[in-house]
């Protein structure tokens, strides 16, 4: 593995694909489900900030705070981000307002059909993708298949691990 702990990279990437799978692997009754969420804001104190569908129950039963993990993954990318933190609800509209670049409709529409949610990334893992070759459909082709089938091994890249440096606050 190797370490780094650059935010501005991270911020790139994560903007770059713009949406994630999101798990909640909090312990309590009530989860949120794994669902598909778009990424609105990375912040410079290695926050991610998003939007989730507001579950059925009263949003007061859910914990307010849960582990998470969550999985960038886009077709064509020559990367992927796997980051494991702290999820974070927020039902404050004084936090919704702070976040710049939001309409005044999403914001009238959060507190009623969406639920904001904070990440706090806790490490990130940054994988390097390598596009596979494309054979030609010959007998040299074939033969090329065959013998990198029979004696060579499958590239395993390692990946670069990110861990934002602790910051004082939360």
């Amino acid at each position: 593995m190797r370490a780094a702990n650059s935010i501005s990279f991270l911020q790139d990437k994560i903007q770059g694909i713009g949406s994630a799978l999101f798990y909640n692997l909090g312990g309590g009754v009530l989860k949120f489900p794994t669902t598909i969420v778009s990424i609105l804001k990375v912040d410079e104190v290695a926050n991610i900030w998003f939007f989730t569908n507001r579950p059925e129950q009263q949003l007061n039963e859910f914990d307010r705070e849960f582990p998470a993990d969550m999985q960038f993954y886009r077709k064509g990318k020559g990367y992927y981000l796997q980051i494991t933190g702290k999820a974070y609800i927020i039902a404050d509209p004084e936090e919704l307002n702070s976040i710049i670049g939001l309409s005044e409709d999403i914001k009238a529409k959060a507190f009623k059909e969406m639920v904001l949610v904070k990440f706090k990334i806790g490490a990130a893992k940054y994988y390097t993708v390598q596009p596979r070759f494309a054979y030609k459909h010959n007998l040299i082709g074939w033969l090329n298949r065959f013998y990198n089938w029979l004696f060579k091994e499958p590239v395993r890249t390692e990946p670069y691990v990110f861990q934002p440096l602790a910051r004082l606050g939360f």
